[in-house]
């Protein structure tokens, strides 16, 4: 669906696509690029207007906060507060999939949009070369949720981007599949450190770097940063999550030694079933509304992060 003739540009992963894709944001315009996580819709972190596009080329809710990216850790000062155990996983993780909700700075330019009223700022470094490329080239910090339409599957490649927000978006940076394939870690602050959203950097990295367990905050506990919403990443189609088999009308999206439709490791690699699982449920989504059937995932290291995903992916459709 394009919004008043808008033609979504795709830009190569080169000087001249990195320059245009720079030009485009500082000048207000919506341009989706690539992280290690998944593709981000980015905006001008500090421009109300641009960030205000976001929400309404995804359709997301206004009270569903942002994170913003930026080129290096140091960067961070002039947005919010990092100290303590932030610093100490700061330090250990950036540039990386993992995201600080911290407490915002006063006077550091913020759309307020960004922060959905709240007083905090989920913050992230990414690790990809293009996306720091871009961040630097910018100059700005910029707000980028994952490049898709509210509640539906997140976008691994260019093309998954394209088939969703082709025609609401100027411009989709094309660096080809995206190596994690899961949105980031978000870790808040309570003040110690909470988990708020399991993700591409794996809970017990974490746990390792503070010496101890870190509490997890429920999903529907109220909205505090972004990826709480108990219904997202879902395809059209119908899952029926931790299947030994597939039910006569049901397509089998595999893990381990199975016989399925599409297998996400069969050799049971979580890591490579992680950089997999958006990629081929849009590719079952494609093919037909027939239900989905999924095998039970180990929920442990990324897996933890992959069964996340399939519960809300699973869940009743606000």
């Amino acid at each position: 669906m394009s919004v008043d003739g808008l033609k979504t540009e795709t830009l190569s992963a080169d000087a001249g696509g990195i320059a245009r894709a720079a030009s485009l944001l500082r000048d207000g315009a919506l341009v989706s690029f690539p992280t290690e996580t998944v593709y981000g819709l980015g905006a001008d972190a500090t421009n109300d207007r641009a960030v205000a596009r976001i929400f309404e080329a995804k359709g997301r809710p206004r009270f569903n906060p942002l994170i913003i990216h930026l080129p290096t850790p140091e960067a961070v000062a002039d947005f919010a507060i990092l100290d303590g155990a932030a610093q100490d996983l700061a330090q250990a993780f950036w540039p990386g999939p993992l995201t600080l909700v911290l407490p915002m700075k006063p006077g550091g330019g913020l759309s307020k949009l960004v922060a959905a009223g709240l007083p905090t700022v989920a913050v992230r470094v990414p690790a990809h070369p293009l996306a720091q490329e871009l961040l630097m080239a910018t100059g700005r910090p910029i707000a980028a949720p994952s490049a898709n339409p509210s509640g539906r599957i997140s976008p691994s490649t260019a093309q998954h981007v394209l088939d969703g927000l082709s025609g609401r978006v100027e411009a989709v940076l094309d660096g080809g599949p995206c190596e994690v394939g899961l949105e980031s870690t978000i870790v808040g602050f309570d003040p110690e450190p909470v988990l708020l959203r399991p993700g591409g950097l794996p809970t017990e990295a974490i746990e390792a770097a503070l010496g101890g367990p870190i509490a997890t905050r429920q999903i529907n506990a109220g909205i505090n940063a972004p990826g709480q919403l108990s219904s997202h990443y879902a395809p059209d189609a119908a899952l029926r999550l931790n299947a030994e088999t597939a039910r006569p009308g049901e397509r089998l999206l595999g893990f381990g030694h199975v016989e399925a439709n599409l297998n996400l490791s069969p050799s049971g690699d979580l890591v490579e079933a992680a950089a997999n699982l958006f990629r081929y449920l849009h590719q079952l989504d494609a093919e037909g509304d027939a239900p989905i059937a999924v095998s039970p995932i180990p929920d442990h290291g990324m897996g933890r992060a992959i069964n996340d995903r399939l519960r809300r992916a699973a869940a009743p459709r606000d």
